[in-house]
Parts: structure tokens; sequence; C-alpha cells
């Protein structure tokens, strides 16, 4: 099984659900408001109230071949927004 963890801006956040739908991903946990500090900068909870958005955090639990499919639609989104998206192995307990 793997497992991707998306951080991206919430205003991007209906089309990467979309995207992780189209690709038959069985579910996807969101966390929004999510704060930190990359090689962009900060994002900070008071970025929501500039009207800058604020980030999400999206992780997806799949089989690899869903996986493959989540990388052709989800990628050209990356590209397009900005986000970072990262892939690990996972072991149901």
């Amino acid at each position: 099984m793997k497992r991707l963890d998306l951080i991206i801006s919430e205003r991007e956040l209906d089309a990467v659900l979309k995207a992780i739908d189209a690709a038959g991903s069985p579910g996807y946990t969101v966390m929004k408001h999510v704060t930190g500090k990359g090689p962009h900068g900060s994002v900070s909870e008071a970025m929501d109230f500039s009207g800058l958005g604020a980030n999400a955090h999206v992780i997806v639990f799949c089989q690899p071949e869903v996986l493959e499919r989540l990388r052709q639609g989800i990628h050209p989104l990356l590209g397009y927004y900005g986000g970072v998206a990262y892939v690990s192995d996972a072991e149901p307990l």
C-alpha cells in the first residue's frame, strides 16, 4: 500500500479532490489551515484572513496501480498551482 501526502493551497483543494476521485482512490483525509515553513517561505493562519489563503494537507492511502493514476491527474495541478506531494510505503496496522 502507498501513502500520498499533498500540501496544497486551500484554493486548489476542490480541483485536487476531483483528481483523486477520478483516479479511483478509495478515499482521502483533508486537514485545512495547515501552517509551516518551506523553501518558499512561511505559511501562517494570518494568510487565510489576508486573502492569500492557507494550505491544506491531503492524505491518500491506495494501491500502487491507483497511485500511478493519481500521479497523472495531480502532477499537472501541482505544476500549475504549486504545492508539494510525497509518496511513502504504508502498512496497515
